[in-house]
């Protein structure tokens, strides 16, 4: 029998979920020993192997009357766990997976789910390590039954046989050399959360995954298809760990990374500490008085009172750097320690690493000849992900005046050099808040839809939007000695249709507004709502608006009670959300300033003026031109005030027969019904597009952090606050927040708040 033989019928055995683990796992021992033994393909294996196989081949028939029960569930189901039991041999090493379920009548149920195994490695290894690897298996194991399963799981627990690998796992990974620290750390990540055990080596069932058993016995191991009994009581009697001896002492000390030194620290204390501290000088300054307290209990005779000296802040520092790189660098530092070569895939190696009288890892590098400083020609060496290293890039960034990070990185590195440096940098700058303030950048929601007042097909100026503009001058009189007063422009327009209104004024009060108003209701009709920003002019006109209508005749109460006048503003310091009438604005400044020049006009001629640029911009088309000489004349705003553009001849009508047949009333009704159907269907289609903000920057939550912009205002002095209420639009886009600062909780749209950089 050959090697190729042998292993053509090894691969006709068919087993994905591993149900017969312990029959499988003789099969990769001799195909491992086919290997070890170097047989070519068609060379004919030895006596004892063909044996062996024979054997295995000759057990295989006795599973045809094996039957395997698949549904691990109950129908009554109350509760379900999952219990991973792991074990290694100095053949093999496997895990088993177990589903235990509780129902509702207090039966339990235990089966076996899945298994796997693999073959021990041909290099030499200890059995606490092959534990390890199985405890290593049991958990990816585990992993993948959770995202296969779409059941809700309540508990899982992990057991093994090995107390060295569960002391192990209640050591932090960092203090661990690297084959042990790897694993621990990917055990510990993945089973956070659940339940590492003790069961004995006899009730462990993966005991058989990892020796193997002849199929001839398997249908009668029911440890292997039902688990250990403990699991098979309601409540889970956990076996007692026994008394470890020495030698288990002994391995987990062989694997366990320790220091020499004069403090004696514990490695957990000391990484807390200098996770702790946010401040570099605070921290070396801390941990120089440990020191010395250590010093001064083991010296009571020689104690140090005075301050702190030079040399002491020095120990300190170079105890704390070589700390971190025996943490980051593990096992660089004790190559390097015991001046052995790094290996060849070592991220070091470019730098050309060796370790200094101080025991902490410098830089080679190629400057040896140069003539500056040793800290220059060889930095320290560190990486940027511990806390330490970023301490002292936020110290140099202070001390720098809040430099950018190109000179950050450049000054660092006259003493460390930072592995990741450059992101480091950025990361650092990026969340100093005092340099945030000057370069803050506020939150842009998407643009929002239009409000229904914007295409509401009635009247013009039925929702109005008002604003000031100005000051202009205007002279008492004419000629000489003319005198200049301030005049203020009041614009009216129409949400639908554009339309504009101007007043001038001749101050801010709010009676000069309220006569303007009336002015604007007397000739276009009184409007169902008025909307402006959050001028004192135009809130304290709201409050006497209510106060003339409330103080008006039973008739004027009956005739404006079907349709009352809303006053309606936008939030602070958000003029987009004004965009109309600020768009107006711009408008009429447009025109002024090209008319006016230095030229200072009186009242009367100042409103004439008004009143020309108010019917060339009633005039601008809403809709693009068009090329055809026989399409429709372009709709403007004037054509819904007075039926044509204030610019054209009045001509007689065309003569149409279905519009002649009307009465005159009907014929106006038909051009009043006709420009609103173009309005609708020509006009209205030109606002479907977001012409920007087209998608939200970022999402302001409940509980941030942010600056308050104030425009007249350096960024120093603007407001810090928190975010306490947010006001969603009608389309659930928020806009505007609540903030609650030292003066009281302010209202601002999210365009004037920057969110600091910072966790809430």
């Amino acid at each position: 029998m050959t090697k190729r033989k042998i292993l053509s019928l090894i691969s006709k055995i068919f087993d994905p979920l591993g149900l017969l683990g312990p029959c499988i796992v003789q099969a990769k021992i001799l195909m491992q020993k086919l290997w070890v033994k170097k047989y070519s393909w068609d060379e004919e294996v030895s006596k004892e192997t063909q044996k062996s196989f024979l054997n295995f081949t000759s057990s295989l028939t006795s599973l045809k009357s094996l039957r395997i029960p698949r549904w691990v569930c109950t129908n009554n189901m109350l509760l379900l766990e999952l219990h991973t039991f792991s074990d290694a041999s100095e053949r093999a090493y496997g895990a088993c997976v177990y589903v235990r379920v509780v129902d509702t009548n207090s039966k339990v149920q235990v089966r076996l789910l899945t298994s796997k195994n693999k073959v021990a490695p041909l290099k030499p290894t200890t059995i606490p390590r092959l534990e390890l690897c199985g405890s290593l298996l049991a958990t990816r194991l585990h992993a993948k039954v959770i995202s296969s399963l779409s059941i809700k799981i309540n508990n899982s627990y992990f057991w093994t046989d090995s107390t060295i690998v569960l002391a192990w796992l209640k050591i932090q990974s960092n203090q661990l050399k690297m084959f042990v620290r790897t694993r621990v750390g990917e055990i510990q990540d993945s089973t956070a959360g659940h339940r590492w055990c003790y069961v004995p080596s006899k009730e462990n069932p993966a005991d058989l995954v990892s020796r193997g058993v002849i199929a001839d016995s398997i249908n009668s191991r029911t440890l292997w298809w039902s688990g250990p009994d403990f699991l098979k009581s309601k409540n889970i009697e956990f076996p007692i760990i026994p008394n470890t001896h020495s030698d288990t002492h002994s391995e987990i000390i062989l694997h366990t990374t320790t220091q020499n030194d004069s403090t004696n620290l514990p490695t957990n204390i000391l990484h807390n500490f200098i996770n702790s501290k946010s401040n570099y000088t605070y921290l070396i300054r801390s941990f120089a008085y440990i020191q010395r307290f250590i010093y001064n209990c083991r010296n009571p005779k020689n104690k140090h009172i005075k301050s702190l000296s030079t040399t002491e802040l020095q120990n300190s520092e170079n105890y704390l750097l070589q700390f971190v790189q025996q943490i980051m660098f593990a096992d660089e530092y004790i190559l390097l320690k015991a001046n052995r070569p790094l290996p060849k895939n070592s991220r070091l190696n470019s730098l050309s690493p060796f370790m200094d009288s101080n025991k902490l890892i410098r830089v080679g590098g190629r400057l040896k000849n140069s003539c500056y400083t040793f800290d220059v020609k060889h930095p320290i060496l560190l990486c940027s992900k511990h806390n330490l290293t970023q301490i002292i890039f936020q110290k140099e960034h202070i001390r720098l005046m809040h430099a950018g990070p190109q000179l950050l990185l450049s000054h660092v590195r006259q003493k460390y050099w930072p592995l990741g440096g450059r992101n480091l940098a950025r990361r650092v700058v990026h969340g100093c808040v005092r340099c945030f303030r000057f370069k803050a950048k506020p939150f842009q929601p998407v643009m929002g839809d239009l409000p229904k007042d914007r295409t509401k097909l009635e009247f013009p100026f039925l929702h109005t939007g008002v604003d000031y503009a100005g000051p202009v001058l205007i002279a008492n009189r004419k000629g000489r000695g003319a005198k200049l007063t301030k005049a203020y422009i009041c614009i009216f327009v129409c949400f639908a249709v554009k339309a504009l209104h101007l007043e001038l004024l001749t101050d801010l009060t709010k009676e000069a507004f309220l006569a303007a108003f009336l002015r604007f209701i007397s000739r276009h009709g009184k409007p169902i709502s008025v909307t402006s920003d959050n001028s004192t002019t135009f809130i304290g006109a709201s409050n006497d608006l209510t106060s003339f209508f409330s103080q008006c005749s039973e008739n004027i109460k009956n005739e404006l009670s079907n349709r009352g006048i809303e006053f309606k503003t936008i939030p602070h310091y958000t003029p987009h959300f004004g965009g109309l009438w600020e768009a107006a604005v711009k408008s009429v400044k447009h025109h002024l300033r090209r008319i006016l020049t230095l030229t200072n006009l009186t009242y009367e001629e100042m409103s004439t003026c008004l009143i020309q640029i108010e019917a060339i911009l009633n005039s601008r088309p809403l809709t693009p031109l068009s090329s055809d000489p026989s399409d429709l004349t372009c709709l403007t705003p004037a054509h819904f005030l007075i039926g044509r553009s204030l610019l054209t001849v009045p001509r007689p009508p065309v003569s149409d027969a279905n519009i002649n047949r009307l009465d005159r009333y009907e014929r106006i009704e038909k051009l009043k019904q006709h420009f609103w159907t173009r309005f609708s269907t020509e006009y209205i289609s030109l606002l479907q597009q977001r012409s920007k903000w087209r998608s939200s920057s970022s999402s302001l939550q409940l509980g941030s952090m942010v600056l308050v912009k104030e425009k007249n205002q350096p960024p120093l002095l603007w407001q810090l606050g928190r975010v306490v209420k947010l006001h969603p639009g009608k389309d659930g886009v928020n806009r505007v927040a609540d903030i609650k600062t030292r003066k009281g909780i302010i209202q601002r749209a999210f365009n004037n708040i920057c969110p600091l950089p910072i966790s809430s």
